[in-house]
């Protein structure tokens, strides 16, 4: 085994799991950037060769429609739906479940983490002003949020990088996920109400969040451009990340919003995040020690690449590491016809167990505190584990159905 490959792997997925690496000032950004600069500077991999390691149209995917997601945030799209939805003063249960499903139908096609990003701040004025709890409605739009997400293969990032690596279907993958996901966010609305139900109440001080003014124009520029997005990844044979830097590059094209604001909301930590765990995992394969690990887990009789072990370990590695790295990590064994759904269904909906299991967790949490809304992991685990067993279970039988076994 190569052990300074070896190392600098445990190491940043230790960083994954802690979220940082202790006694130093990094995220898991951060770490990762740090491994790919370690494994560059002991001569692991040249840069004349990240081409073989960084799956760019992965990343061409995630900032053509990351630019698409901005135009909605800066034409006040998001805050106007919310006011619009929450404005008819319907009872608690009703609003719990319009939150859930706006949110998932909403991260089935914007991706979740921006969603959840434009959503939370509106969704606890909103309750604030009606003098709800605002926990309750933020874990239901966590929740939908990564349940809607699993929908569609460019809901989140995981399945953006599933569909591209393992050329997976869009439209095949929207008529296999898109069942679990529906009955998925309907149990998720039962879940957050049994456990909500005589505690809708709460006396805080209103909260007023600064949001962009509502621009019917721009959001019509930015609606019709996700439809014809959505229609070229179902019926085009054009490579997905053309067609969404393509539509990013429509709605850059514009006389008032600037250049530098939509460039200003592309997550580009997220970006780095997944260059970094490319250099990383690409060095774990080439120099051999996945290979001599995973020979080592098949002597113990498991074999990872088999679909119910696929589940299993996504399950579990998603809620250690985050679902992202846990999915790169898991790519070379998805080799059974259904090893990709199963890698983006399983890691997508194990999010919602622990607040780390998911980005869109930790920014729906790390939003609330901002505005003196506080969640703890034990508010989140009363909903997001029995939400994530019974979401699960649901995909467990719906792919055990499909396979034919």
């Amino acid at each position: 085994m190569d052990i300074v490959v070896l190392s600098v792997f445990l190491i940043v997925y230790l960083g994954m799991f802690l979220g940082e690496l202790p006694g130093l000032a990094l995220d898991r950004t951060g770490v990762a950037l740090l491994g790919a600069i370690v494994i560059l500077a002991f001569g692991r991999l040249e840069t004349s060769h990240l081409c073989e390691a960084v799956d760019f149209p992965t990343l061409a995917l995630l900032l053509g429609l990351m630019i698409v997601s901005a135009q909605f945030r800066l034409s006040g799209f998001y805050t106007w739906l919310v006011r619009r939805l929450t404005a008819w003063n319907e009872p608690p249960a009703m609003l719990l479940g319009v939150i859930i499903f706006a949110a998932a139908g909403l991260s089935a096609v914007l991706a979740n983490d921006i969603v959840c990003l434009a959503m939370t701040p509106v969704t606890i004025e909103c309750c604030t002003r009606r003098k709800l709890d605002p926990v309750p409605f933020l874990l239901g739009l966590a929740c939908g949020a990564n349940i809607g997400s699993a929908a569609t293969l460019i809901g989140n990032p995981q399945n953006m990088l599933i569909g591209q690596v393992l050329r997976v279907s869009f439209a095949g993958y929207l008529q296999l996920a898109a069942l679990p996901a529906l009955l998925g966010t309907v149990v998720a609305w039962l879940i957050i109400w049994w456990a909500s139900r005589g505690k809708w109440h709460r006396d805080l001080a209103t909260v007023e969040v600064m949001t962009p003014l509502f621009n019917p124009w721009q959001t019509a520029k930015g609606l019709l451009v996700t439809v014809v997005l959505m229609v070229l990844f179902l019926v085009s044979s054009w490579p997905h990340d053309v067609i969404a830097l393509a539509a990013g590059g429509v709605v850059l094209c514009s006389r008032r919003m600037h250049s530098r604001h939509m460039l200003g909301l592309v997550d580009w930590q997220l970006l780095v995040l997944f260059i970094g765990l490319f250099v990383v995992t690409h060095a774990m394969q080439t120099s051999g020690n996945l290979a001599a690990i995973m020979q080592s887990i098949a002597e113990l009789g498991i074999r990872v690449e088999h679909p119910v072990c696929l589940f299993g370990v996504t399950v579990v590695l998603s809620n250690l590491v985050s679902n992202v790295p846990a999915v790169m990590l898991l790519l070379p064994f998805a080799t059974e016809p259904l090893a990709g759904p199963i890698l983006a269904l399983a890691s997508t909906l194990a999010g919602n167990l622990l607040v780390v299991g998911s980005i869109a967790n930790i920014i729906v949490i790390d939003q609330a505190r901002l505005l003196r809304i506080e969640i703890s992991w034990r508010d989140h685990a009363r909903v997001g584990i029995p939400v994530t067993a019974a979401t699960l279970a649901l995909a467990a039988g719906w792919l055990w159905i499909l396979s034919g076994s």
